[in-house]
């Protein structure tokens, strides 16, 4: 099957060196060199991965990736971003508005294809899933979440979340009564490992329950340990 890449990056060395390395490996690419282009192309092409830098000439990719992830015919999208930037706040920030996997400049080209191709096979997996699963909702006390769907309710009451707070209630409500530790959290979650500050988590926690409303109660603090989601 034909899998598709739309690179996004106004540098056309770089462009040019990911679209000869991403065609060896077999992927149909496009490229654009700004964010309003981008999105046309991926509107128009519906790739499996976009390739997406951080800083554009029109709008932040930041900016680009929330525009993917609220239009719902291109919101399953890979998403990579890359960019000057290592700082963990600001890995932090492209994953809270929705991108999969973050590589910082300079890169190796064959990481790169290898992160692309590991996206989208993931991203395949995951439909696969979806178009053979029985449609089981996750619960736990007021909380409803479909995984294929994608929606959480609240008491009946659909209820919008950020990519990065579905990510973790949804961790979370996958086994009511475990507790998570704030390092599995940053790892299942953030795809983060080492030496990272794990009040970032209690700061998204906390954003999640603000999210949750009435609903806040089900996430629950096991002081020392981390968080879980209450069992009922």
């Amino acid at each position: 099957m034909e899998r598709r890449v739309v690179i996004i990056e106004d540098e056309r060395d770089v462009a040019r060196l990911l679209e000869f390395n991403l065609r060896s490996a077999n992927f149909v690419v496009e490229s654009a060199v700004n964010g309003a282009d981008g999105l046309v192309a991926i509107r128009t092409s519906h790739p499996d991965v976009v390739l997406l830098d951080l800083m554009l000439p029109d709008q932040s990719g930041y900016e680009v990736c929330k525009a993917i992830r609220a239009d719902a015919t291109i919101a399953d999208t890979g998403v990579l971003m890359l960019t000057a930037k290592g700082e963990a706040e600001d890995r932090i920030l492209g994953l809270e508005v929705g991108a999969d996997d973050y590589v910082v400049k300079p890169f190796v080209v064959r990481e790169v294809v290898l992160r692309v191709t590991a996206l989208a096979n993931r991203l395949a997996e995951r439909r696969a899933r979806a178009s053979t699963s029985t449609g089981a909702v996750m619960r736990a006390g007021a909380i409803e979440l479909d995984p294929v769907t994608h929606d959480v309710r609240i008491g009946g009451a659909l209820t919008q979340l950020r990519p990065l707070e579905y990510k973790l209630l949804q961790l979370l409500v996958s086994e009511p009564g475990r507790v998570f530790s704030r390092e599995e959290l940053l790892e299942q979650v953030w795809d983060m490992r080492g030496d990272i500050n794990t009040r970032t988590v209690d700061v998204h926690v906390r954003r999640l329950r603000i999210s949750l409303g009435t609903a806040a109660e089900v996430i629950e603090t096991v002081h020392g340990f981390g968080y879980r989601a209450k069992r009922d």
